[in-house]
């Protein structure tokens, strides 16, 4: 009867092991900005990650609503065969200075529509690439609210912001974190990010997936060690 409790003791730590573990694994997929960081005052190309989260229906279409407390003067998409893009802007309620040119609106709104027999179905995922600048300086975050259409109707409303201490929310919004740049410098030269090398969104992905095939490895370690621990507390209760 001494190998009972070694026997509870080991269960308890499977279940917590397995708990945390777990807590460590990718939430489930969102729309995201690829990669996640730049620099204030510079200029980058990012992508929004939409991932088809339907088993039944696909994704048609995409709108990105842009910041517009913190405006940028210059907003590109990348071509992308079978979308068509569709940039909205928005008048300011204070002009910005771009290269000695003031601007007096602003892209507010992005949205890529399927063209005929193009989608993204259950199971893949689309990246839509589109260049900004120049960034912001005085606030180190850019949200970009997103709205993502299915062939069926239905909308996946990526629109709520997360907040300090609580947790992430189910539809979080896509969130650009903005590093302060290293020193001053011309930053309409060149986005001050490019000395520091990125991971493309392609790098990105395989990285997110490494990281999860390796935690995956680490849990059924751990299990197969709990389990042969199991084992052994069973076998001395059976001779004891």
């Amino acid at each position: 009867m001494r190998a009972l409790p070694a026997v509870r003791l080991a269960s308890a730590g499977l279940l917590a092991t397995v708990a945390v573990l777990a807590a460590a694994l990718p939430a489930a997929a969102h729309v995201t900005v690829q990669p996640g960081n730049a620099t204030q005052g510079g200029y980058t190309a990012v992508a929004f990650r939409v991932p088809n989260e339907s088993d039944t229906a696909s994704t048609v279409k995409l709108e990105v609503n842009l910041p517009m407390d913190h405006p940028m003067a210059s907003v590109r998409t990348q071509p992308l065969p079978g979308w068509t893009a569709t940039l909205e802007k928005s008048k300011l309620d204070k002009p910005l200075n771009a290269h000695g040119k003031e601007i007096t609106e602003a892209v507010s709104k992005i949205t890529w529509t399927a063209d005929a027999g193009t989608k993204i179905g259950p199971g893949q995922f689309q990246e839509f690439r589109v260049s900004l600048g120049a960034l912001p300086t005085d606030t180190d975050k850019l949200t970009f609210k997103a709205l993502q259409t299915y062939d069926n109707g239905d909308v996946a409303r990526w629109i709520e912001e997360a907040k300090d201490g609580q947790p992430e929310p189910a539809k979080p919004a896509p969130v650009l974190t903005l590093d302060k740049a290293a020193a001053a410098g011309d930053h309409h030269s060149g986005d001050a990010a490019a000395a520091k090398p990125q991971a493309s969104p392609g790098q990105a992905a395989a990285a997110s997936d490494d990281a999860t095939a390796r935690t995956l490895g680490v849990v059924g370690i751990v299990v197969g060690v709990i389990g042969a621990a199991l084992g052994v507390a069973g076998l001395r209760r059976k001779n004891a």
